[in-house]
């Protein structure tokens, strides 16, 4: 399975000029390969492109996305990942979108497709990354 990151979506809802084509191809490669998921986080990211969750649903539906609930594991490591990047001087006081959905992936031993892997690579290092290049 693996786990789509909000970015590689908003690029194929918005057609991105830059990132579209990349994203899309990266969506109908890896589903021949592996099932696509999402979880409540991505899908609350999403919601700020649509103006009612049937929408959101029919578009997460046509592209053959799974929306998982994120496990407990997944929670407590996104914290402590938190925690790690409060104490090497990070300023947001928040827990951010990306911990959640990288601790995910690495509680549900998925890949995660994105092109910002910045933060996943350094806090999530046994994450594999597909991302551009």
């Amino acid at each position: 399975m693996v786990l789509v990151d909000t970015n590689v979506l908003v690029d194929v809802f918005e057609d991105d000029a830059d990132w579209a084509d990349w994203s899309i191809g990266q969506l109908r490669a890896q589903s021949q390969i592996h099932e696509l998921a999402i979880n409540g986080v991505v899908y609350a990211e999403l919601a700020a492109a649509f103006a009612r969750y049937e929408e959101l649903d029919a578009a997460v539906t046509g592209l053959g996305l799974v929306v998982l609930d994120i496990p407990r594991p997944a929670l407590f490591l996104a914290g402590k990942a938190f925690v790690r990047y409060r104490q090497a001087g990070g300023a947001n006081s928040g827990v951010l979108p990306d911990f959640l959905i990288g601790a995910h992936a690495a509680v549900g031993n998925m890949a995660l497709l994105t092109r910002d892997p910045r933060s996943y690579r350094r806090y999530f290092p046994t994450v594999t990354l597909l991302t551009p290049g």
